[in-house]
């Protein structure tokens, strides 16, 4: 009992899903119908991309792009590679992926050069280029994959909808890098080239095997095929006879956040009170109610959440992948960028908290408005 309660303390986006699925058995009894409701295709899109790119990650699949660091001799130049890492990484393999990835890379670094001065900073950047720079692609957050799959664009017309706040994004990340060393654009890095673990010869065959699969997926997610059943079954076969260890690290307790989170919102949806509420409340306002809902329960459930009772997906889209900008809870990305901080650093959080907040909110001013009117 004692390790439950760690855990729930420890997840508190898990134990606000649990809530609100306990929530909305009082709202809508149980039944068939609501079981059928919930999203059985995006969680099992999820849990094929986190089952997948945590074998990239324990394969060290990102090594060659990793060994580019050891070429870099400027202190900016180490940032920008860094930051434009996590942004252009996160859009193919996820914001939560590229952060896990590139942060504890960047404290490494810092630390081997005697630089830690540069750690908040820079990790608070890489936590808006991966909020930023997953909003491109249907497959880069799972709020993007959710609608993307609900909506029924298409890739390039979704791409195409993203593209200006990606730009954006680009412009003022480099500005703030740029900013960040104005005292010194030519200050020196001297970096031993760290790559992580060497890619073992008996090894390879898991690494083109997670390669493929990558692929297979991503086919899937832009086709929208209607045989993802069988793709996902063929996926877990193929996991379980070249690497079944990676069963033991895949982020159960975020496919179970979204399981009780879709729950929750089918629960909402099936009930005429709430519903009509919500239809009449968020209808023409779907940009300031998922930023605001998403600093509550994040923007992964508030666009579960909000979803159904909306006819405008460009400002909701806009407004939850801004979301993130304003607080920690408002991605799931932040919270998992101040776990990895707060592994490294214990008892540092509200360090974390304020760098966070100082750059985070400073971007937010700078795009809430033109994003909106944008989104209009």
């Amino acid at each position: 009992m004692k390790k439950v309660i760690a855990v729930f303390k420890k997840e508190i986006m898990l134990s606000v899903s649990i809530l609100a699925a306990v929530i909305s058995f009082f709202i809508t009894p149980p039944s068939g119908e609501l079981l059928k409701s919930i999203d059985w295709k995006t969680l099992a899109t999820l849990f094929m991309l986190l089952s997948v790119l945590d074998g990239f990650k324990n394969e060290n699949l990102f090594r060659p792009v990793l060994k580019l660091s050891g070429k870099i001799k400027s202190q900016a130049g180490l940032s920008f590679f860094l930051i434009f890492g996590v942004f252009f990484s996160s859009m193919f393999v996820t914001n939560d992926v590229s952060l896990i990835i590139f942060v504890p890379l960047t404290i490494i670094l810092f630390r081997a050069e005697n630089k830690e001065q540069y750690i908040l900073p820079v990790i608070s950047m890489e936590n808006i280029a991966a909020v930023r720079g997953s909003l491109l692609t249907p497959f880069g957050s799972p709020q993007n994959l959710f609608l993307y799959s609900k909506s029924g664009m298409s890739t390039g017309s979704f791409m195409l909808m993203m593209l200006p706040l990606w730009i954006m994004s680009i412009v003022l990340l480099s500005s703030f890098i740029l900013f960040l060393y104005r005292r010194n654009i030519k200050e020196k890095a001297d970096t031993s080239g760290y790559v992580g673990a060497e890619w073992l010869p008996e090894n390879r065959t898991k690494r083109i095997v997670y390669a493929v699969l990558f692929v297979i997926i991503i086919a899937s997610i832009v086709t929208r095929t209607t045989l993802w059943p069988y793709i996902t079954l063929f996926v877990a076969i193929v996991l379980f006879i070249f690497d079944r260890d990676v069963y033991k690290r895949v982020d159960y307790v975020l496919l179970l956040t979204f399981l009780c989170f879709f729950a929750f919102s089918s629960s909402v949806a099936a009930n005429p009170k709430i519903s009509g509420f919500l239809e009449s409340s968020v209808r023409g306002h779907e940009y300031i109610w998922s930023i605001l809902l998403s600093q509550v329960i994040s923007n992964v459930p508030a666009s579960i959440v909000l979803w159904p009772f909306t006819d405008n997906l460009r400002a909701l889209i806009y407004g939850l992948d801004t979301a993130g900008l304003v607080t920690v809870i408002g991605s799931l990305a932040s919270v998992i960028n101040m776990r990895i901080y707060n592994r490294e650093y214990p008892g540092k959080a509200a360090e974390f908290m304020k760098y966070f907040e100082i750059i985070s909110l400073i971007f937010f001013i700078i795009v809430v408005v033109p994003q909106y009117f944008m989104s209009r």
